[in-house]
């Protein structure tokens, strides 16, 4: 069973009947939900995913202002709550713990964005990683009476404002051109295969980054980030492109073969950006459309940065 509709069951069998009858008080102000840290929160989970922090738990969410004093109540609460259910227990390691039961709306937020609100600005957006923008909105919310969570996750939800996407697609062209159009051929003539594959890498992170922009996506940490792009429909060539590139060695013999590949994906990118009307020019190499988009941003502040910035 996958970990969602656990969490979900469990939920509906034991954690409606604890806010009803232990936790009646605090109702309005509690939502709950799976939401977070987890392959089971991106529906990622599978067998090997049980062996650690997985089973039937779920998350409450409730103001701090609440917390401060009725936070240990509420976790008592869950805690007393069964610690099997349809064969499954709760298994949590060392690096799993505060994931699920009384947690607060602001904490939650903050852990991942910085910020106990939605961001305000494009450089308060601009400012948060995309994996943990990826995890603050996954998952499920199961009820949400207090409304809070429910509104910041909705605007959260709702991807980077225009001229951040525009920055972070320019920084991505600007990466790719130098990782994989540039430095990874003259890496391989040198036969500098350790530069060869950092060069090969980076350009995979990068393409696979601009590939979620463009499908309007956070992108996971890395070891989703191929799972998480298996239902797209915008460049659904080029991630299998991108996973070709993966499975070959950085080898001489191999060198040709990648290249191609490469710029393959880079093309592929570029006649996206033109389809979309975001940028105009025709060029292959992706710096040339990086700094059309970095003429393209309004915002003073994102215009001026680099235009590599967030590809640290």
């Amino acid at each position: 069973m996958k970990g969602m509709e656990l969490s979900r069951r469990y939920f509906e069998e034991y954690g409606r009947t604890m806010i009803d009858e232990k936790l009646s008080r605090y109702r309005e102000y509690i939502a709950a939900g799976l939401v977070g840290e987890g392959s089971e929160c991106f529906g990622f989970d599978d067998q090997l995913s049980a062996d650690h922090d997985f089973g039937p738990a779920f998350c409450i969410w409730i103001p701090e202002s609440l917390y401060e004093t009725a936070g240990a109540e509420i976790q008592k609460a869950y805690d007393s709550l069964p610690q099997s259910y349809m064969g499954y227990r709760r298994i949590t390691s060392a690096q799993g713990g505060g994931r699920v039961g009384a947690l607060t709306t602001e904490g939650f937020y903050r852990k991942f964005t910085g910020l106990d609100h939605a961001p305000a600005d494009n450089m308060e957006w601009f400012r948060i990683p995309e994996r943990f923008l990826a995890t603050a909105v996954n998952g499920q919310v199961f009820v949400d009476n207090n409304g809070r969570f429910s509104q910041i996750r909705s605007e959260l939800q709702r991807f980077y404002p225009e001229d951040v996407v525009k920055k972070k697609l320019a920084a991505r062209c600007a990466m790719m051109a130098q990782t994989g159009q540039y430095n990874y051929g003259r890496s391989m003539k040198r036969r500098d295969f350790q530069a060869a594959y950092l060069s090969c890498g980076e350009f995979v992170k990068t393409a696979m980054s601009a590939v979620y922009l463009l499908n309007e996506t956070y992108m996971p940490y890395y070891k989703w980030v191929f799972r998480g792009a298996e239902d797209f429909n915008v460049l659904r060539e080029t991630v299998e492109r991108l996973r070709n590139i993966t499975m070959l060695p950085d080898t001489a013999e191999n060198s040709a073969k990648k290249e191609m590949l490469i710029e393959q994906v880079c093309v592929d990118v570029g006649r996206e950006l033109n389809r979309r009307g975001v940028t105009r020019t025709t060029e292959a190499f992706l710096q040339a459309h990086g700094d059309e988009l970095m003429r393209a941003i309004r915002d003073v502040r994102l215009r001026n940065l680099h235009i590599m910035a967030d590809c640290d």
